[in-house]
């Protein structure tokens, strides 16, 4: 079996570190939301999940670079990351998902694990902009829209 050549450590560059930690520390402050709730899966968990897709995205670009890319002989298809991911996220959302008594109980943190998976993606691929206006406009989603929900749905079940 042919391997790829290992990658050695003076190879960890200022782009991988920012890659990784930005991911990792958006990771984690989509999760504070959920954590100041005291819901299932808080900082910890929102914030490994969007470092792993991070983390899978800088490794499969580099593989699929390594290996020669559309020219190689290799028949990568870097969207599968997309798509793997989006398998274990679904996973994972639907055990989180409960239904009682008439009502449906962290449908929102699954959402929030998903997001934080795409933006673990998009921070691993480089692409700031994207990483930038997705966590500006899901911290408002989540944090803003929670006041005008209590404010004028005040009968609705808003508190999770």
């Amino acid at each position: 079996m042919e391997l790829n050549d290992p990658i050695i450590v003076q190879w960890i560059d200022a782009q991988l570190l920012s890659r990784l930690g930005v991911a990792a520390v958006l990771g984690l402050l989509l999760g504070l939301d959920r954590e100041l709730r005291g819901l299932a899966a808080g900082m910890r968990t929102h914030g490994l999940i969007c470092f792993s897709a991070a983390l899978m995205t800088v490794s499969m670009i580099a593989l699929y670079n390594e290996l020669g890319g559309d020219s190689g002989a290799s028949r990568m298809d870097p969207l599968r990351v997309f798509e793997a991911t989006g398998a274990f996220i679904g996973i994972i959302g639907a055990g989180l998902i409960v239904f009682s008594k008439g009502s449906v109980k962290n449908l929102t943190t699954a959402a929030h694990l998903w997001l934080a998976a795409v933006i673990g993606i998009a921070s691993g691929a480089g692409q700031w902009p994207l990483v930038l206006i997705g966590s500006i406009i899901s911290l408002v989603m989540l944090t803003l829209l929670r006041y005008v929900e209590r404010k004028y749905f005040p009968d609705d079940d808003v508190t999770r």
